[in-house]
């Protein structure tokens, strides 16, 4: 029964529950696990599926969890917090390891896991939702098509929908710090605000703003090229007050202010509606050149990023199950090539320009 299993850790929050659906609809055996027992019993009696309460920062009650499945989704943000100690049991237990985390910190943390993984015959995948498979499949397209690359940038943009608690409460742990570009193959600091542009997704353009965003550590394990900048479309408002935000750092970083900003989220919705998230829509783009003077881009428009999160974690969960893997640390692009966001039904790539 284990090689068909799938432990859904953190199953009870906003994104944990629409990848418990749609592992409904697939008729796939889940097992649903979190630290509420509450909220678990409640879920269990909503789907059907069997649940454990266990605390991931006790290793023996979660090794004894992840013993009794194949692979795990890891839902419980934020993942800083939290993927070290399940990516330490996943090896101990020889159990495949994803998550659906966004955060550049924890991409780098689990690629250290490389060899671990591969000696244990596991993956290591962080990243299988909307952060990053969209993303990561489109830069390892653009790789395809100009294999001479040495520079990469990635933009994306929402419409409707909104953030998740969950979400919400990773941005604001990572407040107070620098923004973060790779330049020559290294992490390299730069001020908010400091890099912004127009970018044309096609039905649109938008001003958007660099950000710490997870691609700039995995579009480096998927591609190879060593200049990567990652932008989201926001209001010039919003880029105006990222430049300002700079002079509030030292207060952003301190732990009584982000213990109140998350006391807040606790307050709030969990999530988009059902209506905005359905109806919404994600759009991606992305440039590469080489030192040529070569230049390539490509656009991709997708599900929103929480139905695409539950459609592509689970996506992933299967192919795992079904013996589809390769060992170590992947990122999606790495594991299953430029083509795995097209298996999403309501997915278009397009190629814009050669030059």
């Amino acid at each position: 029964m284990r090689e068909a299993t799938i432990i859904l850790y953190g199953s009870y929050g906003y994104t944990g529950r629409l990848i418990a659906k749609e592992c409904i609809k697939k008729n796939l055996n889940v097992i649903l696990a979190g630290r509420s027992k509450e909220a678990l019993q409640q879920q269990s009696a909503e789907t059907g599926f069997p649940f454990e309460v266990v605390d991931v920062a006790n290793n023996t009650s979660l090794r004894a969890l992840l013993s009794k499945g194949k692979v795990v989704i890891h839902c419980a943000g934020p993942f800083r917090h939290t993927a070290k100690a399940m990516a330490d049991a996943c090896v101990e237990t020889k159990t495949h390891y994803t998550d659906i985390t966004g955060e550049y910190q924890v991409f780098e943390l689990l690629a250290d896991y490389d060899q671990k993984a591969k000696a244990a015959g596991i993956t290591i995948m962080p990243g299988t939702g909307f952060d990053v498979v969209p993303s990561d499949c489109l830069a390892l397209h653009l790789k395809n098509r100009l294999p001479s690359a040495t520079h990469l940038q990635l933009a994306f943009t929402m419409s409707k929908g909104g953030l998740s608690r969950g979400t919400k409460k990773s941005m604001v742990e990572g407040l107070g710090e620098a923004g973060q570009i790779r330049a020559n193959g290294k992490l390299t600091n730069l001020a908010l605000g400091e890099k912004s542009m127009e970018v044309d997704f096609g039905v649109f353009k938008t001003p958007a703003l660099c950000i710490p965003w997870g691609d700039i550590a995995t579009a480096w394990q998927s591609t190879g090229i060593p200049n990567i900048e990652v932008y989201t479309g926001v209001t010039s408002r919003m880029i105006k007050n990222a430049k300002q935000i700079k002079y509030i750092n030292w207060l952003l970083k301190k732990r009584w202010v982000k213990r109140f900003l998350l006391k807040r989220i606790d307050n709030q919705k969990t999530g988009p509606s059902d209506e905005k998230r359905e109806s919404g829509r994600s759009f991606l783009w992305g440039k590469v050149w080489d030192d040529a003077g070569n230049s390539i881009e490509s656009r991709l428009e997708t599900l929103s990023g929480y139905t695409l999160t539950a459609k592509t974690s689970v996506l992933i969960a299967e192919k795992i199950i079904s013996g589809n893997f390769k060992s170590g640390y992947q990122t999606p692009a790495m594991a299953y090539g430029a083509d795995l966001i097209l298996e999403i039904a309501g997915t278009q790539r397009t190629d814009v320009s050669i030059s």
